[in-house]
């Protein structure tokens, strides 16, 4: 299947462009079962309960990001998909007080790898499908 091209690099490998929009996605059953199979993890992993609104409540939003995954040389690996909330709408001091995103630095692990290569250490490399937050919130939040 043929998909837009908006810029050189994938195209010169074959690998289709990511969706900007859930209406752009949902065309291609590739995408549409990205999307699937985030939804079904999200549900496996009980990451939210279904609830009736509540009234004087402030609502976040969500959208879909799309990516291609790639092999090392650049082929064509997987479609991805991950619903998120759109964490922009939250208000401090009412939706969230403290956020916390894990992120490692290229720098670190650089370092990390140099120091296994010099001790003849082993490393292995995984991928992860999904990556959840397995704590508890004390605080409801709300999101459509």
């Amino acid at each position: 299947m043929l998909y837009p091209t908006r810029n050189h690099l994938t195209a010169s490998v074959g690998v289709p462009d990511d969706p900007l929009s859930f209406f752009e996605a949902v065309k291609h059953t590739e995408w549409k079962e990205a999307m699937t199979k985030e939804y079904e993890a999200l549900i496996w992993n009980q990451t939210w309960t279904l609830v009736p609104p509540v009234p004087h409540t402030n609502v976040l939003g969500c959208h879909w990001v799309f990516r291609t995954k790639t092999l090392a040389d650049g082929s064509f690996e997987r479609r991805k998909a991950h619903l998120i909330a759109k964490s922009f709408h939250q208000q401090p001091g009412v939706d969230c007080h403290d956020t916390f995103s894990p992120v490692m630095k290229p720098s670190t692990i650089r370092l990390i790898l140099s120091i296994a290569v010099s001790h003849g250490w082993s490393s292995h490399q995984i991928d992860i499908e999904n990556a959840f937050l397995h704590g508890v919130l004390t605080d409801d939040v709300y999101m459509q």
